[in-house]
């Protein structure tokens, strides 16, 4: 593997002296670029392109051609493992993922196997090691997985739900059940996880995005104890160095502390918690990602350089510091606006 020409955001992760802030975006391969959509449609669908080696490693590759960015994230889905379990994965356009076979009762969750990455996800560890070879050493590469829980909702409800009525209907009226359920999914996300290190994936991040959703004893129960478990039984080292791990529940701010008690070594915050505060909170034992609303990237790029200016100065001086949205960016943002937000972010911050 080549040496790192760039390795800024390692650098933040382990909250180490950087000369700027390390920027990347949530969903930065995405519908907001030209080139991603002429792909996609090549590929004929959302998961023929996932599937597809050289495909997904092309959209991965897309924004650093674009942009000053300082790492690359695998292109994929966060459903993956519920796909390999069974369920029948499908997207209809302009209403997100759906199942075809949802898990609703003790026979369904007893039908489903830990996924074995090798066997049913190799598609996914052979997207990393080709996104590694092309990158060469450009900047490091993300890996991701969807958290137990926010996997959990998806395969329940069948569907993105607004309730979440079934889910958490499961876990009040037969909590044994819904950990059975998360259990699964937890073991699953270690083997997947695991793997996409071993592939080449040097930093990964667990995508928590429906635990905001839980209340305060149920978050901690449903949602962050498997999270804990996913990061105890990572890799921590490979490649002669640290492989850091990134957690991020969507409406999280609630619960930072106990996030940063896991062993993760940074937390993602969305646009809802004062990144000051959080730091104040945690910073001296995690690294902090974010945390501008994508939506200020509608608005003009004067506007969006006062944000980026805002964000910075609310975090202070210092290492520890990743720059990025609070969650993706959205299919409507004109590219243009999201170059003048990477390129501020590293403006400001050099001085």
């Amino acid at each position: 593997m080549s040496e790192l020409k760039n390795d800024r955001f390692l650098k933040a992760l382990a909250r180490q002296p950087v000369d700027r802030t390390p920027i990347w975006m949530m969903r930065q391969a995405g519908r907001y670029l030209p080139e991603y959509r002429a792909t996609r449609s090549q590929a004929g669908d959302f998961m023929s392109l996932c599937k597809n080696t050289e495909l997904a490693c092309e959209v991965t590759l897309q924004p650093l051609e674009r942009y000053d960015l300082d790492a690359a994230i695998l292109f994929s889905d966060i459903l993956t493992i519920p796909d390999a379990m069974g369920l029948g994965l499908y997207f209809e356009e302009g209403e997100g993922p759906k199942f075809r076979k949802p898990v609703r009762t003790e026979a369904d969750i007893e039908q489903l196997n830990v996924v074995d990455t090798a066997s049913d996800l190799a598609y996914v560890t052979d997207a990393v090691a080709m996104i590694r070879r092309e990158l060469h050493g450009r900047v490091p590469l993300i890996g991701f997985s969807g958290s137990p829980w926010t996997l959990a909702t998806y395969m329940i409800e069948g569907q993105s739900s607004r309730d979440f009525a079934r889910a958490k209907t499961m876990l009040y009226t037969q909590p044994e059940l819904m950990h059975q359920l998360l259990d699964k999914l937890a073991l699953s996300v270690i083997d997947y996880l695991n793997a996409q290190i071993s592939a080449g994936a040097q930093v990964v991040q667990i995508f928590d995005t429906w635990g905001g959703a839980l209340s305060h004893a149920a978050y901690l129960e449903f949602s962050l104890a498997y999270m804990q478990k996913i990061v105890s039984g990572l890799i921590k080292h490979a490649e002669g160095r640290d492989v850091p791990v990134i957690l991020f529940t969507k409406g999280g701010g609630h619960w930072l502390e106990a996030m940063a008690e896991t062993g993760c070594d940074a937390l993602g915050l969305d646009w809802t918690v004062d990144i000051g505060a959080a730091r104040a909170r945690v910073g001296n034992q995690v690294a902090l990602q974010g945390n501008m609303d994508p939506a200020v990237l509608r608005s003009d790029p004067a506007r969006i350089e006062a944000e980026v200016a805002t964000i910075l100065q609310s975090f202070g001086t210092g290492s520890g510091h990743i720059f990025n949205l609070g969650h993706g960016i959205t299919p409507d943002i004109d590219p243009a606006h999201a170059k003048v937000f990477i390129d501020a972010v590293h403006r400001f911050s050099a001085r």
